[in-house]
């Protein structure tokens, strides 16, 4: 495998010497991108001694004045790491600042891109560094960083650069390559995500919790591997995934019309959507006020997006359903994977801590006829990459 390693500046430069030595000693190629601040933490002699390659600085060599060029470097790469990478890395990675021969690099990347963040706790949980990092994770990035519930000290540990051997395995174990980024090529994937909102009036609605990011993992992750994307979202505030057709839509009636008209001729859709069961059955015009008495609001049913759908599949289509239940749930799944038609379905529940709603890590089942296959609480984009080999499978 090609790996670009970018290195920012900071005090953790030091241990992407013994993430060179792990992917060197596991016959992977390391290219190493340094930052000018990065520089002043750890010297290119060493970073060339350790990959056997030049150290690229700058957009133009010091020697002989020849050019660098980041394209060449994205089209080279199987994947691209950044680690450490600073508060101020991550902004411009997320706004897309091209200032240095790291984040050209990164802006011409064609391979799956991890960072492995390095920073005080204070910058880490700022706001800013969270949405940034959010970002990031909305348009495929995944981020490598400790699990709070690995450390005695909680969120303390979650602003330094995680050990060098775990970016390893994350890195390695994704098993990306030139030829995975093909696996979907040619393929259509509809992908529903986020929350629907119920009007009640022109200010309140019923909704939920969902905040799109485990659908959005999986825009990123099948764009990826070279599907073209559509994805139906709700009301949600994340970015669009990179190479990701989207389409904004905000109450259950207006998903379900999105979807059975899209669907047709899609070659797979996956419905992780977390759509309302009833809607208000009249709105009103103007904002409710509040009044002694009681209010009654009337519900009624949505129409069905997964059964609409499942009655619509044709053969060779593959049909993706989610499964939220707030206890085991095994029945019940079964059950919407049978009469609903699905290929197979996803099953997780809020039982269990560190999935379901508004986390960035997740815990599911996959549930099909011939079987089911348990995952660990994991980060949501690696629970798509899950997902997704599995629906790749189907079109073995």
């Amino acid at each position: 495998m090609h790996i670009v390693l970018g290195i920012t500046g900071s005090i953790a430069a030091y241990k992407a010497c013994e993430l060179i030595r792990l992917f060197v000693k596991a016959g992977h190629e390391v290219q190493t991108v340094i930052t000018p601040a990065g520089r002043e933490f750890i010297t290119p002699v060493t970073l060339s001694a350790l990959t056997r390659k030049p150290v690229i600085t700058e957009f133009f060599s010091s020697r002989d004045g020849s050019w660098h060029s980041h394209v060449d470097l994205g089209l080279w790469a199987d994947a691209m790491v950044v680690a450490p990478a600073t508060a101020s890395t991550l902004a411009k990675m997320a706004t897309g600042v091209a200032d240095n021969m790291l984040l050209t690099t990164y802006l011409s990347m064609k391979a799956p891109v991890f960072v492995a963040p390095a920073m005080d706790l204070d910058m880490y949980a700022h706001p800013a560094t969270q949405a940034n990092l959010d970002t990031l994770r909305a348009r495929g990035v995944t981020v490598v960083e400790p699990a709070s519930g690995e450390l005695a000290s909680g969120l303390v540990g979650k602003g330094r650069m995680e050990e060098p051997q775990r970016i390893f395995e994350t890195v390695c174990g994704a098993k990306y390559n030139k030829e995975r980024a093909r696996e979907l090529a040619g393929r259509h994937v509809l992908i529903t995500a986020g929350p629907t909102h119920e009007r009640i009036d022109p200010v309140r609605f019923l909704g939920n919790h969902s905040s799109g990011k485990m659908g959005f993992a999986l825009a990123a992750a099948c764009a990826r591997r070279g599907a073209r994307v559509t994805l139906v979202a709700g009301p949600v505030g994340l970015p669009t995934p990179q190479g990701v057709e989207r389409i904004d839509v905000v109450t259950a009636a207006d998903m379900y019309d999105t979807v059975t008209t899209a669907f047709p001729t899609c070659d797979a859709a996956i419905l992780c959507a977390a759509v309302a069961d009833y809607t208000v059955a009249a709105p009103a015009a103007q904002k409710l006020k509040r009044t002694a008495d009681d209010l009654t609001l009337t519900l009624l049913p949505t129409r069905d997006i997964a059964a609409a759908v499942g009655r619509m599949k044709r053969e060779g289509q593959v049909l993706v359903g989610f499964a939220l239940e707030t206890d085991d749930g095994r029945e019940s799944a079964r059950a919407k994977l049978a009469k609903k038609n699905l290929d197979f379905i996803v099953l997780n529940t809020l039982a269990d801590p560190g999935a379901g709603f508004g986390t960035d890590t997740n815990k599911v089942t996959l549930i099909a006829n011939g079987g089911e296959r348990a995952l660990p609480l994991k980060p949501k984009a690696e629970v798509a990459d899950d997902i997704i080999d599995e629906l790749c499978a189907r079109f073995v």
